[in-house]
């Protein structure tokens, strides 16, 4: 969630700044917008973390401050701020002309969106979502009738809502390699596809059967389950061994990606509860995925088991479950944080990332370390529906990533 808005506000200030300059001397060398998180900052100068890494803003009395609202990211709602206003955490936009190797830029203006204005969006971001969204994957898509169905999983089940997009509903597409609202561009219903994960805001029906949508956020995203065999920290690179192919894939760390681990306690009761979800006849899409006492329909916003469907906002993560507060996603950021030198050779961890048509390299947009228990639970469950011949699959959800099917008897 902490990333709602930011890519917004870098996006619209480089366009609106470097088009003023350029206005207004065609023949100046055009300063250049650099966007980042604020690491220190002193009287004379700002540390940035880039996305591209550190760079020094160096400040003068010619530099200009400017603070912006996250809730109306434009240069109409900029007011006057100082240096004084600006923290460690805080998100800025820095234009200048930056030197040779691009470590430093005179600083010409500063615009500051500080930590405490965007959580402040984002909770309510969060909230909105929370209330009147559904996030899940996509069983099927009707092109004619524009109607997407959609397999909403939680802890002890799943059950399937079909979309109905608003006359006036608008789609969205995840960019590449990105999970981040911000970044995702304009799509449409052809672009959804079986498979995908999906996020809608509307409207459910009384019935919870149906959603009626005013904005449909899609992605193709996977889930791949292996044991570690290499682990490179300089490089940011690990190699794991698929589960399901036995082939070796190569995972790129990158700065943006998010490393967590499960507790090994928290891993054993979770995946138990799951094991109960599937051994109660909770399977996904089958009978009584989702259902509740008395028949009734689950509540609105909420997916199967009770589990909120809705996610933590816009900018919320693609997983399956939903990211209300206390949710099965929401959970993801709270497990504790490791390093890729924290990996180690023979562990299981899953890996969210983009579809590629070449699955040999991905890069990680999250990895979790510790889910040992929730494999060997869906292997044992795959095995008793088989009879013991490993020709069925057991399905596992581990929060913030997509739900994940692998074979018995492996």
């Amino acid at each position: 969630m902490r990333n709602l808005f930011i890519s917004a506000f870098s996006f619209i200030f480089a366009i609106v700044f470097i088009s003023g300059v350029t206005a207004q001397n065609e023949t100046a060398i055009k300063p250049l917008v650099f966007t980042g998180d604020v690491v220190s900052v002193d009287a004379n100068s700002i540390v940035l973390k880039t996305a591209d890494g550190e760079i020094t803003a160096q400040l003068s009395g010619q530099t200009s401050f400017k603070r912006v609202d996250p809730a109306k990211p434009s240069l109409a709602t900029a007011v006057d701020a100082e240096l004084s206003d600006i923290g460690a955490g805080d998100r800025v936009i820095v234009t200048g002309v930056p030197s040779n190797d691009r470590k430093s830029v005179p600083a010409r203006a500063v615009y500051l969106m500080t930590k405490a204005d965007i959580a402040s969006k984002n909770a309510a971001e969060a909230a909105r979502w929370a209330s009147r969204g559904i996030s899940g994957r996509v069983a099927s898509v009707n092109p004619d009738t524009q109607q997407v169905t959609v397999e909403v999983r939680g802890l002890m089940g799943s059950t399937n809502i079909v979309i109905n997009p608003k006359d006036d509903a608008v789609f969205k597409r995840y960019a590449p390699d990105s999970e981040q609202y911000s970044e995702a561009i304009v799509g449409s219903v052809a672009d959804i596809s079986a498979g995908d994960m999906i996020r809608a805001l509307g409207d459910r029906s009384a019935d919870g059967m149906s959603f009626a949508a005013e904005e449909i956020l899609s992605g193709a995203f996977q889930t791949v389950a292996g044991t570690v065999k290499t682990v490179d920290a300089e490089r940011r690179e690990i190699t794991i061994t698929d589960l399901n192919t036995k082939n070796d894939i190569v995972v790129f760390i990158g700065q943006g990606s998010e490393l967590r681990t499960f507790p090994a306690e928290m891993a054993q009761r979770m995946a138990g509860m799951q094991a109960l979800g599937a051994a109660g006849g909770a399977r996904p899409g089958g009978p009584g995925a989702g259902a509740r006492p008395g028949g009734q329909a689950p509540p609105a916003g909420a997916g199967a088991g009770g589990q909120q469907a809705g996610p933590g906002g816009p900018g919320a993560r693609p997983g399956m479950g939903g990211a209300r507060a206390g949710g099965i996603d929401d959970m993801f950021d709270r497990l504790p944080q490791v390093a890729v030198a924290d990996l180690k050779v023979g562990e299981m961890v899953a890996v969210s990332s983009s579809k590629k048509a070449n699955g040999e390299r991905i890069t990680a947009i999250k990895l979790v370390a510790g889910v040992e228990p929730f494999i060997r639970a869906a292997q044992m469950a795959a095995g008793a529906q088989g009879g013991g011949r490993g020709d069925r699959t057991g399905s596992f959800s581990i929060p913030g990533l997509d739900g994940f099917d692998i074979p018995g008897g492996n």
